[in-house]
């Protein structure tokens, strides 16, 4: 008797989108220096994202805050998780040159390390709640291993001649 059982085959896997600082600035309309994610290493449509900002002792922020003792502002990094949000939810927009991602809110931040110049921040975007023009994401940043900030932020599709006026 010979076994005619097919061998289990997995799905593939869904490829991994990465991106540069000139794709992400072909979605984002953010430029210096208030552009805050520097490259995509993950991203998976419509649920999550992995960013990276580098850390690095020129950010004009860095000039006042503080000197002598350099620390990333908290409310940059709760920026640049919802910059990161924005590139996620921005891929499925396709009139997005029409488009803004604005902040509606920010819920439940913590801070829990200083980040500071040469830190590689990872931040870690995961959509909640997307209902077309409106949005709920939980964003992590860490500094290698270590757990640097977390904040809900909540957004807004809007058209921009809408934001203009």
């Amino acid at each position: 008797m010979t076994d005619t059982a097919q061998p289990a085959t997995e799905a593939p896997a869904a490829a991994k989108i990465a991106l540069d600082v000139n794709d992400i600035q072909r979605i984002l309309p953010h430029r210096f220096p208030f552009l805050l994610i520097d490259r995509v290493v993950d991203l998976t449509r419509r649920q999550r994202i992995v960013a990276i900002k580098n850390v690095t002792i020129n950010e004009p922020f860095f000039a006042g805050h503080f000197p002598g003792l350099p620390v990333m502002p908290g409310v940059l990094i709760v920026e640049a998780m919802a910059q990161a949000g924005g590139v996620l939810l921005f891929t499925e927009v396709e009139d997005r040159d029409s488009k803004l991602v604005l902040f509606t809110g920010i819920e439940r931040a913590r801070f829990r390390r200083p980040v500071v110049p040469g830190d590689q921040l990872r931040i870690e975007v995961v959509v909640k709640v997307w209902r077309g023009n409106a949005g709920r994401m939980q964003g992590t940043a860490y500094v290698g291993d270590t757990l640097a900030a977390e904040a809900l932020v909540t957004c807004r599709l809007v058209d921009r001649l809408r934001a203009e006026r």
